[in-house]
């Protein structure tokens, strides 16, 4: 077991997880990084972790429920060399699109 635990990082099925976003625009998702129950500074890392896996174009959906992180991610996209495409508010949680450039 690693310094934070299980890893909860995914790939995408193989049957094309992909996602149409509020511009239009429809993004195969290439890995899904689930942190729901997490609180911060681990979301971050595992996403950091996450994009640096990704090749370019890759699009890396991040599951949360913390309020924090959620506000914690898109400021740390130019750090990570990634775009922040949307945020989407579900019942109990959100989930984050982010595009490695």
């Amino acid at each position: 077991m690693g310094l934070f635990g299980k890893k909860k990082e995914t790939e995408a099925p193989a049957n094309g997880h992909a996602v149409t976003l509020n511009d239009g625009v429809t993004y195969p998702v290439a890995k899904t990084v689930d942190c729901l129950g997490d609180n911060c500074p681990r979301p971050q890392l595992l996403t950091k972790k996450a994009v640096g896996g990704l090749g370019a174009g890759g699009v890396l959906e991040v599951i949360l429920d913390n309020p924090t992180s959620v506000e914690a991610l898109p400021p740390l996209c130019p750090e990570m060399a990634a775009t922040h495409l949307a945020t989407i508010k579900e019942a109990r949680s959100w989930k984050v699109y982010i595009r490695k450039d």
